[in-house]
């Protein structure tokens, strides 16, 4: 199933306890919390809720977006999830000017593969953003090239789950095109069983981004390369993107 480790509750369930709350989330509420007042703020493709909740809690309104049922069945079982609007639905779902502030995180913006569903996003955000409003998304940087480690060998882990379980992960590349990696992702669960996910995601230049914002109706205002605002290329691999409307 395309990415199953969303859509399916048994690995929904792996991916919660792969996940907890991280720098990377203190990263996203940082960059919230520098307009030192209320916010609305969408998080689109959140998931199972986990960043969406810590946002919620820090005093802000949230609404979050995802397509995957199973996933926001996680959100809404979780402590805290009646303070947060959940939609089941995509970015084309979105009202109009009604945030001040848009996240995307978890890698969300490399799902939208294809340059004309990257645009569509872009204008979908655009369109939900009070004048002025910012969005905030991750993507790796390609240079890199990070999946060349997501081998059987390389990328093997092993995640407890909460009911005593263990399930065991890794990856494994099936096409690497420039610009696009598909993989797939195997479990392995301690009791018996093994479920697969597959995945394709767009790995996005620096300049492909800026250039796409712009013609998207927005201004960057800052790329950072690393979780701790180092500046690119001398951080963890990654874009971390703010830009306004």
């Amino acid at each position: 199933m395309l990415h199953a480790e969303f859509r399916d509750p048994r690995l929904v369930a792996v991916y919660d306890a792969e996940f907890p709350w991280s720098y990377r989330d203190d990263f996203f509420l940082s960059v919230i919390e520098e307009a030192a007042e209320r916010l609305r703020v969408l998080d689109l493709g959140c998931g199972t809720g986990r960043l969406a909740l810590g946002i919620a809690a820090a005093g802000h309104a949230v609404t979050g977006v995802d397509p995957a049922a199973a996933s926001l069945d996680a959100a809404r079982a979780k402590p805290g999830a009646q303070t947060v609007t959940w939609t089941e639905g995509t970015s084309r779902d979105l009202p109009d000017e009604a945030f001040d502030v848009a996240v995307m995180s978890s890698h969300v913006a490399q799902f939208f593969v294809t340059d004309e569903a990257w645009a569509q996003v872009l204008a979908d955000l655009r369109r939900s953003l009070l004048p002025g409003g910012r969005i905030v998304f991750d993507a790796r940087d390609p240079r890199p090239r990070e999946w060349e480690e997501w081998t059987p060998a390389e990328s093997l882990r092993h995640v407890p789950l909460p009911d005593g379980r263990e399930v065991a992960l890794w990856n494994d590349v099936t096409e690497d095109r420039p610009g696009v990696v598909s993989f797939s992702q195997y479990y392995r669960f301690s009791d018996g069983g093994e479920l697969r996910s597959t995945g394709t995601l767009a790995f996005r230049s620096e300049h492909v981004l800026r250039a796409s914002l712009t013609d998207g109706g927005f201004t960057v205002d800052r790329i950072y390369g690393g979780w701790h605002r180092e500046p690119v290329g001398s951080g963890d691999g990654e874009f971390l993107v703010v830009a306004h409307t």
